[in-house]
């Protein structure tokens, strides 16, 4: 009952979702700048804001492609993901039933719909916990389509984000990274993810 339960009120809040409206609790400090990457604009404020080879997320490979030899040799923890952790791209609905970890923070798989899309592409299995997933953002006119750790999300926050997703964003996919228990390392995730943290004066950390 309780799996039918989520199940409704995820189809529900889907239907309803629009555009991407985080909760504001991550009190990570990471900056990019510290990275002293060679390509510089991966966070765009203002005028730049939707602009620029980093506004739209595909796929972590084709994220990455702009960064230069010389910053995948001196920061490889940031050019490939995780032991452990995965990316897949689902269309809607994406048959996956979350449930919270905890009260107001994080989300697993706590099953996946009989005959849907994520039991049926074979990828995704029970227990696996959502990291990070893609988000649009709109500011004004403009909007971007950001890959976004989501280790510290509440439910609806994720329903949300996977509502943002719509076409009319130019989004024909959710893309979700999920960590299998017991095969990763908390750390060398946790480092991987503040790659994709927003800095705290970026639109992204600011309520619309």
């Amino acid at each position: 009952m309780k799996s039918i339960q989520v199940l409704c009120v995820l189809s529900i809040l889907i239907a309803r979702a629009s555009a991407f409206a985080p909760t504001v609790g991550s009190t990570k400090k990471f900056d990019t700048s510290c990275y002293s990457l060679t390509v510089p604009g991966m966070w765009g404020a203002g005028l730049n804001f939707g602009k620029g080879d980093f506004a739209f997320y595909r796929s972590f490979d084709d994220f990455m492609k702009p960064f230069t030899p010389e910053d995948r040799e001196a920061y490889p923890e940031i050019f490939k993901i995780p032991e452990g952790v995965y990316e897949v791209s689902l269309t809607k609905p994406l048959g996956i039933i979350f449930e919270e970890i905890e009260v107001g923070k994080g989300v697993f798989v706590q099953d996946l719909v009989e005959g849907g899309l994520a039991e049926r592409q074979g990828k995704i299995k029970k227990g696996d916990v959502l990291v990070a997933i893609t988000a649009v953002k709109i500011v004004g006119a403009k909007w971007e389509r950001r890959l976004i750790p989501a280790k510290s999300f509440d439910f609806d926050t994720v329903v949300g984000a996977i509502g943002s997703n719509e076409a009319k964003w130019g989004c024909n996919d959710v893309i979700l990274m999920l960590e299998r228990p017991g095969e990763a390392d908390a750390a060398s995730v946790d480092t991987f993810l503040e790659f994709f943290e927003p800095p705290f004066d970026n639109p992204w950390k600011q309520q619309q």
